[in-house]
């Protein structure tokens, strides 16, 4: 995972070598998602460019152990003059924070100073899922657009997932021809981020829709193969499915929010409004925390409070 070349301008060799390690501990150990292992990479390089400016020379272990929280907030201010928002400060402070506890726990640094640094607060975003009717009309209308009809009936079957199933787009296109929801699935054993297995329950809907797709699919899906395949027979691109719903969302005259995520968000909060407790929507989605779970609970009360505004009297909505 480590861009060794570019960073061994930015630090000595005993941190070059720690990277190393530390980004290997984080993959092996604690399983993290490739992405995640690249931004933190990515964001503990822009803080040993700051420090090298700071310290007129590279950084060496020797250095990071002088760090005080003057350092780091130093470091978040320049980083917030180049336009860094709230959130990328807060995920650069995180991966920071894990090479330094990382260093400690080697005994090589002191992690408290790091530790002593507040995280940037965070701007309150709502996730914007679209209504089960748009949901439902974007998987027609995407079926209704394409010439071909197998690609038609694979993209409506891999929305179809998205919205049935909670899935994230990459869960829905790691499934492979053994892993396939057929007629009489019942539940689908799903690996997600951090590599947390979870077990989602499948609805008839779902399986009429992958089995519509494999019927008409001129590639057969190899038993450990994937099971949404491109025009040529490869796996299936992400960024297929992505253009598929703008597309879609574009015919129907829907925001740009409506994206294959967005229909995972739907999943979450019309379970929610059915009654739905947060901690089986939690399991469903594979939401390491409650709390990122409880985020929906915002966005079906601020859908309750519209509908009233709207409906009421003497809602804003309607005139006095």
């Amino acid at each position: 995972m480590s861009n060794g070349d570019s960073l061994l301008v930015l630090a000595k060799p005993d941190i070059n070598a720690a990277i190393g390690d530390w980004l290997d501990q984080l993959g092996s150990e604690r399983r993290l998602a490739d992405k995640t292992l690249v931004a933190y990479e990515r964001d503990l390089r822009q803080f040993l460019r700051f420090l090298t400016m700071h310290l007129g020379e590279p950084p060496a272990i020797a250095d990071l152990a002088e760090l005080k929280p003057a350092d780091f907030r130093g470091f978040l201010a320049a980083r917030r003059k180049t336009g860094a928002e709230s959130r990328t400060l807060a995920r650069g402070l995180a991966g920071i924070r894990s090479f330094l506890r990382f260093l400690e726990a080697r005994g090589q640094v002191n992690a408290a100073a790091s530790a002593a640094i507040r995280a940037p607060r965070q701007p309150k975003s709502l996730p914007k899922p679209v209504s089960a009717g748009d949901a439902m009309t974007l998987v027609d209308a995407e079926a209704s657009l394409e010439e071909e009809p197998w690609v038609a009936a694979r993209n409506a079957a891999v929305l179809t997932l998205l919205y049935g199933c909670g899935l994230r787009i990459s869960e829905a296109l790691s499934l492979t021809g053994k892993t396939a929801p057929r007629r009489g699935t019942r539940s689908l054993r799903i690996v997600g981020k951090g590599g947390r297995e979870r077990v989602v329950p499948v609805l008839p809907v779902v399986c009429d829709a992958v089995d519509a797709y494999l019927a008409l699919c001129p590639h057969v899906p190899a038993a450990e193969g994937p099971l949404f395949l491109g025009i040529r027979g490869g796996p299936l691109n992400p960024r297929i499915v992505q253009l598929a719903m703008a597309r879609a969302r574009r015919a129907l005259g829907l925001p740009d929010s409506a994206t294959p995520h967005a229909l995972r968000h739907s999943f979450a909060t019309h379970l929610l409004a059915g009654g739905g407790d947060l901690r089986t929507i939690q399991e469903l989605l594979g939401h390491a925390s409650l709390s990122t779970t409880q985020i929906y609970t915002e966005v079906d009360t601020a859908r309750l409070l519209d509908a009233y505004d709207k409906a009421h009297p003497r809602g804003a909505g309607r005139s006095q």
